[in-house]
């Protein structure tokens, strides 16, 4: 992986996470916290669009992957917290 795909990959957990947070709870988590909550969106949203057959493309369609991805990762933490 060379520098500019690892910079694109951390903007787009930055984005993602930053997305996920404001639509879960109202704000975001800071910059690593965004970066960390897209990253790990990432791998849950392309595992449940794998699972469904989904394809996204370019830059927009990763963003939404991370994006749902993230959602659905802040959502499973407040129902555990909540437990």
């Amino acid at each position: 992986m060379d520098i500019t795909s690892l910079i694109i990959f951390l903007v787009i957990g930055a984005i993602a996470g930053w997305l996920a947070g404001q639509l879960i709870k109202g704000g975001g988590f800071g910059l690593v916290g965004n970066i960390i909550v897209g990253i790990v969106g990432a791998i849950i949203g392309g595992f449940l669009f794998g699972m469904l057959g989904i394809n996204t493309f370019g830059l927009i369609g990763s963003i939404v992957t991370a994006t749902i991805g993230a959602v659905v990762l802040l959502f499973l933490i407040g129902l555990v917290k909540k437990a």
